[in-house]
């Protein structure tokens, strides 16, 4: 999986990640998903198939995450503006899908490093991998939905490109335990490239508490 190789060393200069990466390795991996877990794959496989989107789990919750990092609304109709389709019915409080929300909206907001990929599990890496592209082109076009005011800073535009790098990568066979440490270092970056966008980019939630 030569291309992955390269891809994965590709994503190594963003500092501020990296540093965030640190971070994150010293806290309790229970600790991070207590309470705030993603429904299985399986499960939002499940929902999505009746609707007929054009993208799978991983592709899916790439563009809930991109919307929601770049500052895009956390609403229970957030499927309607992530998919761009009116037409699309509102997950209802408490489904696969409004968990899905639910679940990506605590992870980003965790001070504890939290956020997971959905991602298959117990999977070939190629299988993975290809989730993995899939996931950061959703991300990419859930983000790009969202209207931007001003100027995106170096870090966050390397990380979008990073991005954009692996969402063009294709999967390639190689040495199975190879590609599954390159996979995993890819993983860690996105994890926390993802967080270092939605810290830098999401509109605050909470209302304005300023004396006029």
């Amino acid at each position: 999986m030569q291309r992955l190789i390269r891809v994965s060393k590709a994503c190594t200069g963003n500092k501020r990640a990296e540093a965030i990466a640190t971070l994150a390795a010293g806290v309790d991996g229970a600790s991070r998903v207590r309470d705030q877990a993603l429904p299985a794959w399986a499960e939002v496989a499940a929902a999505i198939q009746p609707l007929q989107l054009a993208m799978g789990p991983a592709e899916l919750h790439g563009a809930l995450c991109g919307w929601l990092a770049a500052g895009g609304a956390n609403t229970a109709d957030w499927l309607r503006s992530v998919m761009v389709d009116a037409e699309l019915p509102q997950p209802a409080a408490g489904d696969t899908l409004d968990r899905l929300r639910v679940a990506s909206t605590a992870q980003l907001d965790d001070p504890q490093f939290g956020f997971q990929l959905l991602l298959p599990e117990d999977e070939k890496v190629a299988v993975r991998a290809a989730a993995v592209f899939e996931w950061c082109r959703g991300f990419l076009g859930g983000f790009g939905l969202v209207p931007r005011e001003g100027k995106l800073t170096d870090e966050i535009s390397e990380a979008l490109q990073d991005m954009g790098n692996l969402a063009a990568a294709q999967v390639e066979e190689g040495d199975e335990d190879d590609d599954a440490r390159d996979l995993a270092e890819i993983e860690e970056y996105l994890r926390v490239a993802t967080l270092l966008v939605h810290a830098d980019c999401a509109r605050p939630t909470a209302p304005d508490r300023r004396l006029h």
